[in-house]
């Protein structure tokens, strides 16, 4: 691909981007589910895509809330969405990752298109919703602070936004949104797992089916 798009950097750094299926995510023996499932998830991940015997006390969080891998130069981000999640581990830039299902949330919708600018009553879609979480979760912007803020009309790749940061996203099916962040545009590699005890399997096709 291009230089737009992020790939071929000459400083090697790359994005992996994990989505995997659960029969439920991990929950107490209450039935509630864990706080610090996030941990988990990530710390799973590592061992699936890098071969890392790692806990959360190997995972640090700066100041913006952001996580990070310091041993491994790795920094980190999570989301979890009805029976899916979504782990992506950046080696250079900053990463930030969500993931969002269709749900009717039509005061959600028309206050977040209010934000980003949008003609007046139009609302925002699913696709903005997971660009935006993904976009606070790779930076300093905080939900205080997101006025002001536009995103870039959708193409594939990377795209730059005002902010100095740039989003991409993808359709998984299943009414499912993708969406990451970051910095710096790097090449992604996306990975799927249709259990958390499979392989993790490279695939170029992004979608919530197993890999062929």
């Amino acid at each position: 691909m291009d230089a737009a798009s992020g790939e071929g950097r000459a400083d090697g750094a790359v994005i992996d981007c994990l989505v995997t299926r659960h029969p439920h995510l991990p929950r107490d023996r209450m039935g509630h589910r864990l706080n610090d499932a996030g941990r988990w998830l990530i710390t799973g991940a590592a061992a699936r895509l890098y071969g890392l015997t790692v806990t959360g006390r190997d995972l640090a969080r700066d100041e913006h809330r952001r996580w990070s891998l310091p041993a491994y130069g790795l920094t980190a981000s999570v989301a979890h969405c009805a029976e899916y999640s979504t782990v992506a581990f950046s080696t250079g830039p900053q990463v930030g990752v969500d993931l969002q299902d269709h749900r009717d949330r039509p005061a959600a919708m028309q206050w977040l298109g209010d934000l980003l600018g949008r003609p007046a009553g139009e609302p925002a879609t699913m696709r903005d919703f997971a660009e935006c979480e993904a976009l606070i979760k790779a930076s300093h912007i905080r939900k205080e602070t997101f006025a002001g803020v536009r995103l870039p009309a959708w193409q594939p790749g990377w795209r730059p936004t005002n902010t100095g940061y740039l989003v991409r996203s993808a359709d998984l099916g299943r009414g499912l949104h993708l969406a990451l962040a970051t910095d710096a545009a790097a090449p992604v590699r996306w990975w799927w797992q249709d259990r958390p005890a499979a392989p993790a399997t490279r695939t170029d096709a992004l979608t919530l089916e197993p890999a062929a």
